[in-house]
């Protein structure tokens, strides 16, 4: 699966440093992925919802970490070329922090 389009919409803020929004073989879109400040450096947020019991869950999500690391660094890349300043640190994420949403939560 490929990764052809990436569109990032910076934001002045201390933690959300924007949003993107990715294309995958020019046919499916995915929307509201947050470009996030976290403790150990900049992260990907995929799009959630909050669930009854007040935890998120993500809507949509890479399944494994070869194509999380895929869409995190098209996304970076791309918000460095528009807005002309590097990411401080990127972090890739280990499964289950920050990482793909637990299924056992359902």
């Amino acid at each position: 699966m490929d990764i052809t389009q990436v569109h990032v919409y910076p934001k002045e803020d201390l933690k959300v440093k924007g949003y993107a929004s990715i294309v995958l073989d020019e046919c499916f879109l995915v929307n509201d992925i947050k470009i996030i400040v976290g403790a150990h450096g900049c992260f990907i947020s995929m799009p959630s919802r909050k669930r009854k019991n007040g935890k998120f869950r993500d809507i949509a999500h890479p399944i494994t970490q070869e194509m999380r690391e895929s869409v995190e660094n098209r996304i970076f890349d791309e918000y460095e070329k528009v807005t002309g300043q590097p990411i401080a640190i990127r972090a890739i994420t280990p499964e289950g922090e920050n990482g793909p949403a637990d299924s056992s939560e359902r």
